[in-house]
């Protein structure tokens, strides 16, 4: 009873709710570090901020932060499910691609979310740009850190306008005339099966694909397989018009490998039957000192940041390169791929052609 002598009115129960994330003031846009423009962090500005819902919101505002520096780290944010991760995908992107004509050996956790990659811990991944062979490429990348390692194993990134940037006009010159060719040979024991890199074990579906793509096939004795395809090294950035080096010439270059491995393969398969190898796009092979220039413009723009659990990054994969440190301890990293895009719409940089000769 209260004081008047009318019977007390059982108050309702309040329920904790997580925070929509409606809000743009929710999430706040910082440095990293002071004076680091990629990536650029994302922090919850209160407790409880669901990341898909503000995303699902402000994807225009995440845009404009990738298309001005490259990458957005995601952190506070507790992005630890693929469940989770699928969701901001789908926020941002619509929806995760499959992870077609495989380069990388990773493992399917769950839908479109894959392991970053399988490659053993002892192995640095050098900077590339995800699936720039292809004709059609994901725009989007993203990760997300479930397990970081004790030691090591940072996502580096570089950011492509600055490494065009970066290259002798003459090292530039050859690519935008021409173009490289990249020259892969499927097997068993090194590289991917044909099989595992077109999910298919029918030779028709392999030789259609690669038609539609561009690539020319070389059936070999034992069930083996050589392709060769020449794709453009740069272009022009559809959204901001800036022009980025865009390509896989130096990654799947053999003098990228450890010289000890790169020496192996060459006296045991020779040139002509490495994994994987690039020349220039008239099939001349690319000069010892144009690899070095171009490898230590990669490595010149590189930057790190150590993982955190729950960290979810987004990836411009035009704007940015990425790679893979060395680690020690277990390491769960997830990658998705996302907005499809086709080569046929990069425009070229000026007075280069747009599409290099038929290899």
């Amino acid at each position: 009873m209260t004081t008047d002598g009318q019977p007390k009115r059982a108050l309702p129960k309040l329920r904790r709710r997580e925070v929509d994330g409606s809000g743009q003031d929710f999430v706040r846009f910082e440095e990293l570090r002071p004076g680091l423009h990629l990536p650029v962090v994302a922090r919850p500005s209160l407790p409880g901020v669901e990341l898909a819902e503000w995303c699902r919101t402000h994807r225009a505002r995440v845009d404009e932060q990738l298309h001005r520096h490259g990458a957005v780290l995601f952190r506070g944010f507790d992005v630890v499910t693929p469940e989770a991760m699928d969701q901001v995908i789908r926020a941002l992107a619509d929806e995760a691609l499959a992870y077609e004509e495989r380069s990388s050996p990773r493992s399917q956790v769950s839908g479109n979310i894959y392991t970053s990659t399988d490659h053993p811990p002892s192995e640095r991944i050098f900077l590339h740009n995800e699936q720039s062979y292809n004709q059609t490429f994901p725009a989007r990348l993203f990760f997300a850190c479930v397990l970081p390692s004790q030691q090591g194993g940072e996502t580096p990134l570089a950011d492509t306008r600055r490494i065009f940037q970066r290259l002798p006009a003459e090292v530039r010159a050859r690519f935008l005339e021409q173009g490289y060719t990249y020259v892969r040979n499927f097997g068993d024991q090194l590289g991917l099966s044909w099989q595992t890199a077109f999910q298919t074990e029918d030779r028709a579906e392999v030789e259609a694909y690669c038609q539609r793509s561009g690539i020319q096939v070389e059936w070999r004795d034992g069930n083996r397989l050589r392709t060769r395809q020449v794709r453009r090294a740069a272009g022009l950035h559809p959204v901001t018009g800036e022009p980025v080096w865009f390509n896989h010439a130096t990654f799947f270059h053999v003098s990228t490998l450890p010289a000890p491995v790169a020496s192996a393969l060459l006296s045991d398969l020779g040139e002509e039957a490495l994994p994987n190898h690039t020349y220039y796009g008239d099939g001349s092979p690319i000069e010892p000192q144009v690899m070095e220039t171009l490898r230590a413009a990669y490595e010149a723009e590189q930057v790190m940041f150590p993982w955190e659990r729950g960290d979810l990054l987004v990836i411009d994969n035009l704007l940015a390169a990425h790679a893979r440190s060395s680690f020690v301890g277990p390491r769960r990293v997830l990658a998705g791929m996302a907005r499809p895009f086709p080569w046929s719409e990069v425009a070229p940089v000026p007075d280069a052609p747009r599409d290099p000769p038929p290899g």
